[in-house]
């Protein structure tokens, strides 16, 4: 299944090119499902897959009844605890949805698509166009799955049968109740829904389309996009200029802002082309409001011959020898459009933790590295360099 996220800086019409790109791949004939958590106009509420048109489904996320379902769900799983402790069960009608819930809704609708819980009348689909948050929260979001998995193992390992085994005793002696099995099977659980979530994101076939108004507001917003769509693996499949304005008008005030935009494609094109094309949507005069206006937006579905992800967002070098005759190795990850300012790294374990700007990941080393000391880093030319050099407590010398 072909995959598209869109996003793009708050205001900028995200939702609408997203479904203007949906429109378009059903427009072509292939089997389409657009997510998004807004209202679009002529398009149906339901948050089950409702028909739009031919080839073209949509559902909407409502954040608030996954929130109420999960919390009920995790009352009803914690029932021993919860009656052990004395406490007053809560009623659906009286949960209010909390700060925080949203991604969590996106992450269970994207797991549903991904699992193909969801399939057209004619099967499963061919292309998932996801709207997404902000920039900014959207690429938060992206590495929401990886993280979450993370926490999981680091707090409940799998591996835990010593502790089943000690459970009872532990629970005589402490006089509380020990971890249930319950919880572990649970995280086992959610572990599974975000490694399906994890396996759409990085997929090869999975794009992210860029959406942004012409002008200096944005510059700042794609130049840090294009930094953390990198840190993750990620690669944009085409950058929209959105409402962009006639060209030639006679009213001045007109002709100087479409000058404006001129001059800000003309820079985005230099940046982005030609690995990122630069589309543009002209502006409407008004907000869509039906499928005819989508269609004259005139943007296109995705191109199924362009992976989105390479199979190694980073690879290895080999650099000529040290003073010492020890091998030096050369983790490479690019990262177009950091600063050295924004940069931090650290090596704990076999772990890389790095912080760019506002981003952050942690990256598990190959094995190969993992036997080995950092012994510098360097960005250039976009490419963060960690030069490694072999431990020879890890990696003994031979002769």
């Amino acid at each position: 299944m072909r995959t598209v996220l869109v996003t793009g800086p708050g205001g900028a019409g995200r939702t609408t090119v997203a479904a203007a790109t949906a429109l378009a791949a059903a427009r072509s004939g292939r089997r389409t499902l657009l997510i998004s958590a807004d209202a679009i106009p002529s398009f149906p509420t339901g948050t089950e897959p409702t028909e739009v048109t031919d080839h073209l489904h949509s559902a909407r996320i409502d954040s608030g009844a996954h929130f109420r379902g999960e919390l009920l769900e995790l009352q009803d799983r914690a029932s021993g605890v919860l009656d052990l402790l004395g406490a007053n069960r809560l009623d659906g009608e009286e949960l209010t949805e909390l700060p925080g819930s949203a991604p969590l809704a996106l992450l269970h609708t994207l797991r549903r698509a991904a699992e193909g819980e969801w399939a057209s009348p004619e099967g499963g689909y061919d292309v998932l166009v996801v709207d997404l948050p902000p920039l900014r929260e959207a690429l938060a979001l992206l590495a929401l799955p990886e993280q979450l998995r993370r926490y999981l193992r680091r707090l409940l390992p799998q591996e835990r049968q010593a502790a089943r085994a000690l459970r009872p005793m532990l629970a005589q002696l402490a006089g509380v109740p020990m971890p249930a099995q319950w919880l572990y099977e649970a995280a086992a659980r959610k572990d599974a829904e975000l490694a399906a979530v994890q396996a759409l994101i990085e997929d090869r076939a999975t794009t992210v389309r860029l959406v942004a108004e012409p002008g200096p507001a944005a510059e700042d917003a794609l130049r840090a996009a294009r930094t953390g769509l990198a840190l993750h693996g990620l690669r944009a499949d085409a950058l929209v200029a959105a409402r962009v304005l006639p060209r030639h008008s006679c009213d001045p005030w007109f002709a100087d802002l479409a000058a404006q935009q001129d001059k800000c494609l003309d820079h985005w094109r230099a940046d982005w082309a030609p690995g990122t094309p630069v589309c543009e949507a002209p502006h409407l005069g008004r907000d869509p409001r039906g499928l005819d206006d989508l269609d004259a937006l005139g943007l296109t579905g995705p191109d199924d011959r362009t992976p989105g992800r390479a199979e190694h967002p980073w690879w290895i070098e080999e650099a000529p020898a040290g003073s010492d005759g020890d091998r030096v190795l050369v983790w490479c990850l690019p990262l177009p459009g950091a600063a050295k300012t924004d940069l931090r790294l650290v090596r704990r374990g076999d772990e890389l933790l790095l912080t760019v700007g506002p981003f952050h990941r942690i990256l598990r080393l190959d094995s190969g590295l993992r036997r080995c000391t950092v012994a510098g880093a360097a960005l250039s030319d976009g490419v963060l360099r960690v030069r490694f050099t072999p431990d020879p407590a890890l990696w003994p010398r031979t002769s």
